[in-house]
């Protein structure tokens, strides 16, 4: 429920990626929603009865949107929960999350669709959407409804971490998906030449002798589920692209005018093949890290709007899945509460200006899902976060919310400290004192 009093943030660093500002500016949020916004620093003739908050230069924005969060809930609670994952989004900044449907069961059908809303109504924490299997149990062989799944709140179609293999029945989902304007979502990966691999194929990968798979798998099942997507017309998601070969697969698909999106984790922009070299199995990751060329060319598309989302691909597992030999062990990584700052180092370090790495995730997973939230504009959602954009920070894995510990980023500094986060006009996390 929202706020009864309302608020007026001041002394804020505005970050608004719709209308591209960034500077001193000052907002009022009333009955869960956003209802006044100056550039200045504060406002005149406010009412006693509102809550004036001095941000003391702090940044203000859109609270982040994640679009790729598993948790275990239902069927593997242990690993996380849909409770314990929204309260570590909400101390990440995190307003919105959109969770996997590889579950057990599966999210394959209107009735689990409607369970993972009435959990998250239940919870009262931050903005929980659905995303719906795309094929039975997530198995590839047999398409869902999608129709009647995307009715019930589905908001994309997905097999998660199981590529579709079926060439015939991936065409069959993007066509059906087309009539309902639906989003189909796919990680590519030819399983053939990926399977049982840990690492990206190479001399790195031979001298630490880990099984791995070439690069080139990436690509291959990119330009079919281009070709398919260009010849049905349906509206594409290219989960976590990874590589310099499929960024240009995908540079040219987009100038041919397909419909066609992608996304790339937090965890391929920030580490490299190299980071795996003392075996430490936070940073077995699924797709594979790649060698430096490949995250500086990810990182250049993102800068330059061609690859416009950033997940965290936030993947919890507990100890048992990750205290293993590298090649045994779980692929996955947690990263709802070191999402923020970690995006925040590729400011720090000159390579993407802050206003687009915020668009990327707010208002561009917004606009793809056709969400009113990821800006800073009257009338709409008071979904924000407050941060302190320089505060130093030492990733902890233990201290963290998240059932699960398995970090990539434990032990990293880090700058960007969450302050508070706000979901519909209510704080739903703020750092005492």
């Amino acid at each position: 429920m929202p706020n009864s009093q309302p608020i007026a943030f001041i002394n804020a660093r505005l970050i608004d990626p719709e209308s591209r500002f960034d500077g001193l500016g000052s907002l009022v949020v009333s009955e869960g929603v956003i209802c006044d916004v100056s550039r200045r620093a504060t406002f005149a003739n406010l009412s006693s009865d509102v809550r004036v908050i001095d941000c003391n230069g702090a940044m203000l924005a859109p609270g982040l949107i994640d679009l790729r969060v598993k948790t275990g809930e239902p069927g593997a609670e242990p690993k996380e929960t849909l409770k314990s994952a929204s309260r570590a989004a909400a101390a990440g900044g995190v307003t919105s999350i959109v969770v996997q449907p590889d579950t057990d069961p599966a999210v394959d059908d209107p009735a689990m669709v409607d369970f993972i809303l009435r959990r998250a109504r239940d919870i009262e924490l931050v903005h929980v959407y659905p995303a719906g299997a795309a094929t039975r149990e997530c198995k590839g062989d047999r398409m869902t409804e999608i129709g009647l799944m995307s009715e019930a709140g589905a908001v994309y179609f997905t097999d998660g971490d199981h590529s579709i293999v079926n060439s015939k029945v991936f065409r069959r989902i993007l066509s059906y998906a087309r009539a309902y304007d639906a989003l189909v979502s796919h990680r590519p990966a030819d399983p053939w030449l990926s399977a049982g691999a840990c690492a990206t194929e190479g001399e790195f990968a031979a001298r630490l002798g880990l099984p791995s798979a070439p690069a080139i798998a990436e690509r291959i099942m990119l330009e079919r589920d281009l070709a398919i997507a260009e010849v049905t017309g349906g509206r594409l998601l290219v989960d976590q692209i990874t590589t310099a070969d499929a960024l240009t697969c995908l540079e040219r698909a987009t100038a041919k005018g397909v419909r066609v999106s992608a996304t790339a984790s937090i965890n391929h922009l920030s580490f490299n093949e190299i980071d795996t070299g003392d075996y430490r199995t936070f940073y077995h990751l699924d797709p594979p890290l790649r060698p430096e060329s490949d995250r500086q060319a990810l990182i250049d598309a993102v800068s330059s709007g061609l690859v416009p989302i950033i997940v965290s691909a936030h993947t919890p597992l507990p100890a048992e899945d990750k205290r293993l030999p590298f090649s045994e062990s779980l692929p996955g990584a947690m990263g709802l509460e070191t999402l923020l700052p970690s995006l925040l180092s590729l400011h720090h370090d000159g390579r993407v200006p802050l206003i687009d790495l915020i668009r990327a995730v707010t208002l561009a997973p917004a606009e793809l899902l056709g969400l009113q939230t990821g800006r800073l504009s009257a009338g709409a959602p008071a979904d924000l976060v407050l941060c302190d954009v320089d505060a130093p920070l030492i990733v902890d894995a233990d201290r963290l919310i998240s059932k699960s510990k398995n970090s990539p980023f434990d032990g990293r500094r880090l700058q960007g400290q969450v302050l508070m986060t706000l979901v519909d006009g209510k704080i739903v996390h703020q750092v005492s004192g």
